[in-house]
Parts: structure tokens; C-alpha cells; sequence
């Protein structure tokens, strides 16, 4: 067996002669598994709300999304639908087209998108999980509006007899402040009935109503081949980057085509900070507990430095009775993050399995289990440890061996 290594583990199992030296290694052990447990359960505790937080948009964005280079609109040929059609990893694509659009119904009004969609999209969009109210019907009559929409207006599904009325102005150029045009020349109008009501999240609730693609063309005044989009869902095992060139390829250079994480990259990189901003966080307080392990050392060296004189007379060299003390650093510091580590993930599956910890009284806190996260705390907890042991084992020297 390794000689500095059997030494140490001698040193962590047993006990001090001086009672204090005992509590300060207590005392050490317990602040690291505690920094070990903390930094893992907040490293899960973001994992969960990280997820959770793009489950809203994984909900409502499509695998791939087909959008202009430049301006609102581009258009499909119908050769390149066929091609589109032809790509092996696509399962589905669906078409949309949206605009800006002011809504009315019984004097209330509110500012919002329609989206004209095919009857694809509920093949390449789970509507199901977003469905709130109603149905997910839309024809030439009904739509489908957020919650934030339907509560603004006071509007409820199916309501026929009062319907909710689109306006959309028209393309061209002009001004309101040209003489000899009525208002209502310079707009479209369409009513409509609500047949189902969405609910994702405030700011998507109040934004869009989902519509026919051609009708809201028509409503624009664009021809059927001028499109906003395309939505596109791949097949199980297809390899993302590839079908996205092969839709490249065919739609050309005035489309680019972008993922989840392209059409949602501020929220994205707002939770990769604020994640990575914890972790720093945390890991500067276990750099400050971890003092603590240095101070521990320089007590065991100082109480065993009659045994490092009989070591060294026995021909131990300065580099293995600091190579003893190193390693003891690391078991401590190991063993200690590992135990952190198992407390740790002992809570985060206890919040998984029966949600004691609650936002809401319906909605348990989200967290998640990732074997990333154990392999972060345990691979901080190492360098940190190897650091103050390595520190903390330099003070053994000749003239601290012969005093």
C-alpha cells in the first residue's frame, strides 16, 4: 500500500489527543458536506426551473422554424413544397402567415398577432397541451385566441351573436391625413367566433390568435403562396443538422431556418447566466469554507509533530510527510462532498417524488435530477480541496521538523 496514503487514512479515522483539534475536524467535515449538499440541491433546484421555464416554449415552438431573412413575408413555390415533402427526416411541415392586428368586441379593444395556420400544425405543434378551453377548431368562422386575449375582451367561446372583430390594415402607402379616404378604406375587417382558448404563459396568452392560413392571407390581401413561416417536426432519431441543411438547400438564401433554442436565445442565455452566476456564487462560499480544511491540516500537523519526527528519523522524506497531509486533505474533502452530494440528491428525488416544497398550492417547486450537476460539485469540491490541502501540506518543512 501507498505509505503517505495508509498514514492518512490512519490520521482521519482516529481521534485527537487534544479535544480541540477533534472539533475543528468536525467542524470542517460538516461545512463541507453542508457546501456540497447546498450547492447541489440550488444546481438542481435551477435545473428544474430551467426546464420548466422552456416547457412553455417547447409547448408552442416547433423542432425547426422556416422565417425570412428580411422583412415580414416570403414566398413558397409549389415545386418546393414537393421537395420540402421529399426530405427523408421531416415527418411533417405546416405553413403559416402572421401580422399585427388590432381586435374589438363590445367597445374593448386590444393590440395583438394573428397567425394563419394549415392543418398541419396541430401534427407539428402539441396543441393538446396548450388547450385550455374549447376546441382546437379553426375554419372559415372560428378561432383560437390566448386566455390573456379572451379575458381582455370580455369574450367567450361560441359566442355567435356578438362576434369578435379582426382589423388589419391593408398594404400600401399613404398616410390617415389624405384627404378624400374613409378610415374604413384603409382597413379590413373580419368577425370571428372563438371556439377554443390557449393558455401557455401571460405574455403568449395575450399575443396571438390562431386563424385559417387562407383566410388570414385574405384578410392580409396576400396570395396564397405568402407565408411568415414554416414549422417543420423531424422524425424520431433524425439528425437535426442535417435536415436543416437539406431545408436550406431547397427554400435558398432569402429563409433561414432556426431551432428552439435560436427562437427563444434570450431566454436561454438569461438562464445560462443566472445559473452560472449561482454557481459562482456558491462555489466562492465553499472557497471561504474551505479555509477551514487548510486551518485543519495546520492543526494536525502542529498535534502529530512528534510522529512527522519519529517519521523522518525513521527516513521519511519532507515530500511523503507532505504528501501524508495532502492526502489527508482529500480524503476529507472527498468523502465530505460525496456524503454532501448523497444528502443532496436524497432531497432533490424527496421533492421529485412528493413536492413538499411549493409555489403554489397546486404547483410543486421544480426541480431536477442530472448527473451533470454531480459530477460539477464533486469535480468543485476536488480542486478546491486539492488546493488547500496543497497549501495546508507546504508548511511541513526541516525547521518545523527539528523545532
Amino acid at each position: 500500500m501507498n505509505f503517505p496514503l495508509y498514514i492518512a487514512k490512519r490520521y482521519v479515522r482516529s481521534k485527537s489527543s487534544q479535544n480541540a483539534v477533534n472539533i475543528i475536524n468536525f467542524i470542517t467535515f460538516l461545512v463541507i458536506v453542508i457546501g456540497s449538499a447546498a450547492l447541489f440541491i440550488v444546481l438542481s433546484g435551477f435545473a428544474g426551473l430551467k426546464t420548466f421555464s422552456l416547457s412553455f416554449t417547447n409547448s408552442f415552438d416547433p423542432e425547426l422554424k422556416a422565417q425570412p431573412t428580411f422583412g415580414k413575408f416570403f414566398s413558397i413555390t409549389p415545386e418546393q413544397e414537393q421537395r420540402l415533402a421529399g426530405i427523408s427526416g421531416l415527418a411533417y411541415y405546416s405553413k403559416e402567415i402572421e401580422e399585427k392586428v388590432y381586435l374589438e368586441h363590445k367597445g374593448k379593444n386590444h393590440i395583438a398577432y394573428i397567425k394563419g395556420i394549415d392543418s398541419n400544425y396541430t401534427k407539428v405543434v402539441n396543441t393538446d397541451s396548450i388547450l385550455y378551453l374549447g376546441n382546437w377548431t379553426i375554419n372559415d368562422q372560428q378561432v383560437v385566441s390566448g386566455i390573456g386575449i379572451a379575458n381582455i375582451l370580455s369574450v367567450t367561446i361560441n359566442q355567435f351573436r356578438s362576434p369578435m372583430q379582426i382589423y388589419a390594415f391593408k398594404p400600401g402607402k399613404g398616410s390617415l391625413s389624405q384627404g378624400g379616404v374613409g378610415v374604413s378604406a384603409l382597413y379590413n375587417r373580419l368577425p370571428v367566433i372563438i371556439g377554443g382558448v390557449y393558455a401557455v404563459e401571460a405574455d403568449l396568452d395575450n399575443k396571438y390568435v390562431f386563424a385559417d392560413l387562407s383566410l388570414t392571407q385574405a384578410l392580409l390581401e396576400k396570395t396564397e403562396n405568402d407565408i411568415s413561416g414554416i414549422n417543420f417536426k423531424l422524425k424520431d432519431g433524425t439528425d437535426e443538422q442535417t435536415v436543416r441543411s437539406e431545408i436550406e438547400e431547397v427554400l435558398g438564401d432569402s429563409v433561414m431556418v432556426r431551432n428552439r433554442q435560436e427562437l427563444n436565445s434570450t431566454l436561454y442565455k438569461m438562464l445560462n447566466t443566472e445559473n452560472m452566476a449561482t454557481y459562482l456564487i456558491f462555489t466562492l462560499v465553499l472557497i471561504i469554507a474551505l479555509f477551514n480544511v487548510v486551518g485543519a491540516i495546520i492543526m494536525m500537523i502542529l498535534d502529530k509533530q512528534q510522529n512527522s519526527k519519529t517519521l523522518y528519523s525513521l527516513g521519511t522524506t519532507i515530500k511523503e510527510l507532505r504528501n501524508i497531509y495532502f492526502v489527508q486533505g482529500i480524503l476529507v474533502t472527498g468523502f465530505g462532498g460525496l456524503i454532501g452530494v448523497l444528502l443532496g440528491s436524497l432531497l432533490v428525488w424527496s421533492q421529485i417524488f412528493f413536492g413538499w416544497l411549493k409555489i403554489t398550492p397546486s404547483l410543486a417547486y421544480p426541480v431536477e435530477f442530472q448527473l451533470i450537476n454531480v459530477l460539477t460539485v464533486l469535480a468543485t469540491i476536488l480542486v478546491l480541496g486539492f488546493i488547500a490541502s496543497k497549501i495546508a501540506s507546504s508548511r511541513i518543512n526541516k525547521k518545523l521538523i527539528a523545532a
